[in-house]
């Protein structure tokens, strides 16, 4: 199935539902939420992920597990999105917050498969099967670290937010500490407290998440520098021991050929 709403075929008996959309570049899905589990997958490009509780940045050719009836919002960088729709029931192992995973060949070409499949596919034979299969696959995923905690208070996840849009890498402690009216000490414990890392540490993983979009235009000597590094060595070292890849490999996919299936033009509204 391609641009079809969810909400048209969410009443289909069939535990998963495979949907294929081609989305404008800068598209935002604004923050809605599906009944289903949901594994998104971006084909190309990158996809920014929010919930109330994190971000998750969505490299080119990898997914995110979204669980069922978490409210989220998607902003999508010149994504084309495999997605399935799958019923909780099916999939009682699914992860109970948003996670990145790689998607492999063999996951790739069945999920290609998959939406070229009628909402009311066969169970039996090939359909059937390549449906069984892809929750086998998804079920072997290791998590990948990219995302970055929201603190639970406002005031806090008001300030996390809007480093996200714009990272600053001369941001401090103290000056955090000022915009919300509490002392150096205090808010760093408070910070802690609610993501688990320091400010610190927590701006430097955001600015490097902020990487992974930018690496798809420009090459990583720019985008190092303009996330404030001092040179591409100091931004691959960093980037590598925070992702265990180096960003080289996200550059290199923006210029590879993808498979990007014809046909799909209009993407739907959130359903």
């Amino acid at each position: 199935m391609k641009n079809v709403p969810l909400a048209d075929v969410d009443h289909v008996d069939r535990a998963v539902l495979p949907i294929g959309t081609d989305y404008p570049p800068g598209h935002v899905l604004d923050w809605h939420e599906h009944r289903r589990a949901q594994f998104l997958y971006g084909a190309t490009g990158v996809m920014v992920v929010d919930t109330a509780e994190g971000t998750w940045t969505v490299p080119p050719e990898r997914a995110v597990l979204i669980p069922p009836a978490t409210r989220h919002r998607v902003h999508m960088l010149g994504v084309s999105t495999r997605s399935l729709y799958i019923e909780p029931h099916a999939v009682p192992w699914w992860p109970a917050t948003c996670t990145v995973v790689d998607v492999p060949p063999l996951l790739r070409e069945l999920l290609l498969a998959a939406v070229e499949l009628e909402s009311d596919y066969s169970l039996s034979g090939r359909e059937g099967s390549i449906a069984a299969l892809l929750l086998y696959e998804i079920a072997e995923r290791a998590p990948l670290p990219f995302h970055v905690g929201i603190p639970a208070s406002a005031d806090l996840a008001r300030l996390c937010r809007a480093y996200l849009a714009a990272p600053d890498g001369d941001a401090t402690n103290a000056a955090w500490a000022a915009s919300t009216a509490m002392s150096e000490r205090a808010f760093t414990r408070r910070f802690r407290s609610e993501t688990g890392e320091s400010p610190a540490a927590w701006r430097g993983r955001a600015r490097l998440l902020a990487a992974v979009p930018l690496l798809r235009t420009a090459s990583v000597s720019e985008v190092g520098g303009r996330i404030g590094y001092a040179s591409p060595a100091a931004f691959t070292a960093a980037f590598t021991r925070a992702f265990g890849m180096p960003p080289s490999r996200f550059a290199a996919e923006h210029h590879r050929p993808h498979r990007r299936p014809t046909g799909v033009t209009k993407a739907p509204k959130p359903s």
